[in-house]
């Protein structure tokens, strides 16, 4: 076992910058998790150099960071107090953040295998954080109670197999995909997948009203709030639940059963490779932009006031690289007042990363699929992360996997 209660004896404190002097930020989290795990509580000081973490000083955190390649610093006593007093004082936009225990994260994923990756477990797996996988028939035995932090990606949960029917309908793995969802649906006793979908949307807004934390990331946030909307109202076409879908549905719809989104529109047609109007039009978007001019901008939050804003977009850039998905940016208009927006591409009209609450606990989605593929087809392969240590994209999906360590109460001198 491991002693990490054994301080050196040169140096008090160890701080893991997270500024541009960082060697490889994604592992960086990693470490901060790994010494969580072992109760050794860790200081987020928010907006000092683009987000650094400080604990006090073991030679086992040493090590750890020498073997995942992660720059550090070992700090006196004396320096460690002069960086809290300058993060206190009241005209810097900086605070300290305790983080105190390593959160337990669930992905929501099926078990079949699919022609596409998910960036969360593409992040977790490099940073080496540790995950359980969950699908359909966990979430409905009631495993969620027991995580913090649950992730959903690239998921229907309307019950139209993310509307791949017209591209991808004769493909092997098409095909499988509706099978093993049908025969999941009917197992639990459900006679449709979207009356499935709907009941683990349900189970996921109970976690999140409970106090858990929920994570999204490409078309699962505006399919979840579709699907929640939509509530005994049948919008699937005969292709994807065997009858047509009911001709007044988008008047049925319900929008204060939604998380993020308000007044969109349906996508009725089952050749269009969209869900709803809350997604930016891409072949509109495609004529402004592209991979080298797509950007979009985190918002500068106040630290000592809204410090889980500011925590959630902790990055060594405010500008990120932008990155398409089959959900790639929420439009503005159709984003609900309550919801906190953390990232935009004001010109575009776009919303790229928001934030809110429901019940005690809180939600995050991010549009896009992969922060550093600009357009990842499906059958595409994984990202290599170890050629991207660095980034700003990934970093804002790491940001959200310590947001549950957080103590409520902020660090004070």
């Amino acid at each position: 076992m491991l002693c990490l209660a054994c301080l050196s004896a040169r140096a008090a404190y160890i701080l893991i910058p997270m500024d541009e002097h960082q060697r490889n930020h994604l592992k960086a989290y990693g470490v901060a998790y790994w010494e969580l795990e072992r109760d050794v509580e860790v200081t987020w000081l928010l907006n000092y150099r683009g987000g650094a973490f400080m604990s006090k000083h073991a030679d086992a955190i040493e090590k750890e960071c020498k073997l995942r390649g992660v720059s550090y610093e070992v700090i006196a006593d004396g320096q460690s107090t002069a960086i809290l007093s300058q993060i206190a004082e009241p005209s810097v936009n900086m605070d300290a953040v305790k983080l105190q225990k390593a959160p337990k994260i669930a992905v929501y994923s099926p078990k079949n295998k699919l022609p596409w990756d998910d960036a969360v477990t593409l992040v977790l797996t490099y940073a080496e954080i540790p995950y359980d996988v969950v699908y359909d028939e966990e979430v409905m035995a009631g495993v969620l109670p027991m995580y913090d932090w649950l992730h959903l990606h690239h998921e229907d949960f309307t019950g139209q197999y993310g509307k791949f029917w017209a591209n991808y309908r004769n493909q092997q793995w098409y095909q499988e995909d509706v099978r093993t969802q049908e025969a999941m649906a009917h197992k639990l006793g459900y006679s449709k997948v979207s009356q499935l979908k709907l009941a683990v949307a349900h189970k996921i807004r109970d976690f999140v009203m409970g106090g858990g934390f929920l994570f999204a990331m490409c078309s699962a946030p505006d399919s979840y709030d579709v699907a929640l909307a939509a509530e005994g109202v049948d919008i699937c076409d005969v292709m994807f639940d065997g009858d047509p879908a009911q001709p007044d549905a988008q008047q049925r719809l319900d929008y204060s059963k939604t998380f993020a989104f308000k007044d969109f529109r349906l996508s009725m047609n089952p050749s269009e490779y969209e869900i709803s109007s809350i997604d930016i039009n891409q072949q509109s978007r495609m004529k402004i932009v592209n991979e080298k001019n797509d950007f979009f901008t985190l918002f500068e939050f106040s630290a000592k006031w809204d410090w889980v804003p500011t925590m959630l977009t902790q990055n060594h850039t405010r500008i990120i690289h932008g990155f398409m998905g089959q959900t790639t940016a929420f439009k503005r208009d159709q984003v609900k007042s309550s919801a906190v927006i953390l990232a935009e591409n004001k010109e575009l009209g776009e919303v790229r990363y928001l934030h809110g609450e429901y019940g005690k606990g809180t939600w995050t989605f991010l549009g896009g699929h992969d922060p550093e593929d600009y357009r990842h087809f499906v059958g595409d392969p994984p990202t290599d992360l170890s050629l991207y240590p660095n980034s700003p994209g990934y970093r804002l999906i790491l940001n959200n996997i310590l947001f549950p360590a957080a103590k409520k109460e902020k660090h004070k001198t």
